[in-house]
């Protein structure tokens, strides 16, 4: 008898241990940046929620959409994801995110806190496929030291205005702060476009679809709308207000005022601007930490020229999503939630790496960052400006590959840019229309 009272008592003490196992959340972003505020944030997650673990995990840009697709073939992806909105229409075509608006309206959540627009943007019809994480707008960046020694001042910048045309103010201030290796600026006729040591600015390539921070923002307040609205059947990539600012751009790099595009595909237009060689690049709020870490000078940051229809921003938003393959599908809900409260957000905000997507702690994040030295209120007043969502659509991938090659065609001057659009947009609504 005694030998089996021993047996039981290890029977129970093994089922007892086995029942206390921790449930593991797998967790995936791709922002190494991010990575530690997160991981701060599944340490508060956890102990409030002891029978529950989350495992982060961060894969850089690339590998991260090959991870997370073959995950989705494989049966192996993460519980819980960062998104982007030019992503998720393709994985809810193909039935691969869970449908939170019964867990949100089951547990009466407030989805009122966060920034206009931004759990909006993760909605489709009665459907909702992430709570919203963050948010970034553009602005302008520049090298305080070179803008100074050339006897421009913040307010200067502040105020330029831009135009297809001529560029504006803001093409003058371009071509003032170029140099070549004489010494000679973008203003003198003296100045040498083949022998250039200091670009006055620099996009970051041809950008796709969005043109996030490459030239949205010059299109946009030229008067161009990507489309009728998320989810549109019809784009308008042929119309004349994209074409001449992407001939614009297309100028600067022939005037020695930018770099080639073939140059900016290598090595980047941060990287180039790090290094010296660029005065002004258009980039976005969650960018700040790595110019602080990557440029040997002070970086300032200031609001974009505005345009013949005032100035605009990209006003972007990430969100976490659940994948609908996962097997903890109510311990991820309780990840996401937290991911989307003040809670976890709070934590976020302190660590100053990107805006959180709940509008009160915007100045946390302001202040966090200034007591790093980093002045960020530029991307805050960006969001008055004239602002607007990446494009939202089905087929995103096939569309972005179109436009992708037009706008490069064009960048690299192998292309006109109005024939070369209205050819890639008549491909686009082929494939919108299907």
């Amino acid at each position: 008898m005694k030998k089996q009272h021993i047996a039981l008592a290890l029977l129970l003490a093994g089922a007892s241990g086995a029942s206390h196992a921790a449930e593991e959340i797998r967790y995936l972003l791709w922002d190494a940046a991010q990575k530690p505020a997160y991981q701060a944030c599944a340490a508060a997650f956890e102990q409030a929620n002891p029978d529950l673990k989350v495992k982060v995990v961060q894969k850089g840009w690339g590998d991260y959409w090959t991870e997370l697709t073959t995950g989705f073939i494989a049966g192996t992806a993460p519980d819980v994801f960062t998104n982007h909105l030019s992503r998720y229409p393709e994985f809810v075509a193909n039935g691969q995110l869970l449908d939170l608006a019964p867990l949100i309206a089951r547990d009466k959540l407030a989805t009122n806190v966060y920034y206009p627009g931004l759990y909006e943007a993760w909605s489709r019809g009665d459907q909702q496929y992430g709570l919203p994480k963050d948010w970034d707008t553009i602005a302008l960046v520049y090298n305080k030291a070179m803008l100074k020694d050339a006897g421009v001042t913040p307010e200067e910048l502040r105020e330029l205005n831009w135009n297809p045309r001529d560029g504006g103010s803001f093409g003058t201030m371009i071509a003032r702060l170029s140099r070549d290796e004489a010494g000679h600026d973008g203003l003198s006729p003296d100045f040498d476009p083949k022998k250039v040591k200091v670009r006055g600015f620099q996009t970051s390539g041809a950008g796709g679809m969005s043109g996030q921070t490459e030239w949205s923002h010059f299109a946009v307040s030229n008067g161009f709308r990507y489309y009728d609205g998320p989810w549109s059947k019809h784009f308008n990539y042929a119309d004349p207000k994209l074409a001449e600012t992407l001939t614009w751009l297309a100028d600067l790099s022939k005037k020695g005022y930018s770099a080639p595009l073939s140059d900016v595909s290598k090595l980047g237009a941060s990287a180039l601007f790090a290094a010296g060689k660029v005065a002004m690049v258009p980039d976005g709020a969650w960018m700040v930490g790595w110019y602080k870490d990557n440029a040997r000078f002070e970086v300032g940051y200031t609001l974009l020229p505005a345009g013949p229809q005032g100035r605009a921003t990209m006003f972007n938003g990430l969100a976490d999503s659940i994948w609908s393959g996962s097997k903890h599908k109510e311990a991820a809900w309780k990840w996401v939630r937290f991911l989307g409260s003040s809670d976890c957000q709070s934590i976020v905000a302190r660590s100053g790496v990107v805006f959180p997507a709940i509008r009160d702690l915007t100045e946390t994040t302001l202040e966090a960052r200034r007591a790093k030295g980093i002045d960020a209120s530029a991307f805050v007043e960006m969001t008055q400006a004239k602002t607007f969502l990446p494009p939202i659509a089905d087929r995103a991938s096939q569309i972005n590959t179109v436009v992708l090659s037009a706008i490069e065609n064009v960048l690299l001057g192998k292309a006109e840019a109005q024939p070369a659009l209205s050819a890639a947009n008549a491909k686009v609504n082929e494939i919108a229309a299907k």
